[in-house]
């Protein structure tokens, strides 16, 4: 199929998927999350594939939802209702979580390539992989935590233990590539300069054994994951997902967003000692 925003190359036994928006830094839009799983699909179909890359081209792996598209396009659908349904939200943020979770149902095991900012929604993508290798200066973190956002996947508990997760989900805190791999969250940290060629050379080694071993080696470990409860920890999350976008201090940031802009919302949520929640910000 045609892509819009990202890129699959066939290399041998590798497959190369590629986040194509550099210029939002690999935002997601509308668009994505299903070109993402058809891609997924197509690299599990090729033949002589064995693993599969993910990256993001540009500066970024990915910086989360695209909240200039994001907030107007909620707030359009909002004002087309007289009241906000959360069975419609939730059907609509669960296609993009089936979507995510592609990578995690793939056959073919996903290395999710780290670089520059790997947050909100981009996070999703990298948990949902099976391995990640980061560059040592990246920033990983859920920053709508602080308010407007839950992760819908809900991969930070099982990836890092309770602790850990509410450290980071508590405070909305972003930790760098080098405090990721410390701590559990990432297998493996490279400087910058060398990330390629490290995420290539593990893809090669795991590429040698056979399709069918990488694939049952891969469910194994899943199912474990599959029976503490992980679908019906995603289902809240997601369903929170969405309380949170319009909880009153999401209604408030949204409208600074639309207002004074993304940039300027996100400044006044993300800053580090923002208290957007007990002092919502005027234009």
């Amino acid at each position: 199929m045609p892509y819009t925003t990202l890129s699959l190359t066939i290399d041998g036994r590798l497959a190369r998927l590629t986040l194509e928006r550099p210029e939002r830094l690999n935002a997601i839009n509308r668009e994505m999350p299903r070109e993402l799983a058809a891609a997924v699909a197509a690299a599990n179909a090729a033949a002589d594939v064995r693993v599969i890359i993910l990256a993001g081209a540009g500066r970024a792996f990915c910086a989360g939802y695209d909240l200039e598209w994001g907030t107007r396009v909620e707030a359009e659908a909002d004002a087309a209702t007289t009241a906000w349904d959360p069975m419609r939200d939730l059907a609509m943020m669960s296609e993009n979580v089936g979507c995510f979770m592609s990578l995690w149902r793939s056959r073919k095991p996903v290395i999710a390539k780290v670089h520059g900012w790997c947050v909100g929604g981009g996070t999703d993508l990298a948990l949902c992989s099976d391995l990640i290798v980061a560059a040592e200066d990246a920033q990983i973190g859920y920053p709508p935590a602080r308010v407007w956002g839950s992760p819908t996947t809900a991969m930070w508990v099982y990836r890092l233990g309770m602790e850990r997760a509410k450290r980071l989900l508590l405070t909305g805190d972003s930790v760098s590539g080098r405090e990721a791999a410390a701590i559990g969250l990432v297998g493996k940290t490279v400087p910058a300069t060398e990330l390629d060629a490290e995420v290539d050379a593990l893809a090669r080694r795991m590429a040698q054994l056979p399709a069918n071993q990488l694939a049952m080696m891969k469910l194994l470990v899943n199912q474990a994951y599959e029976n503490m409860g992980l679908a019906s920890t995603q289902l809240l999350g997601t369903l929170l997902d969405g309380v949170a976008r319009h909880t009153p201090e999401g209604l408030a940031w949204r409208t600074d967003a639309l207002e004074r802009g993304v940039k300027a919302a996100l400044t006044a949520r993300d800053g580090p000692f923002g208290d957007y929640g007990a002092r919502p910000r005027k234009p």
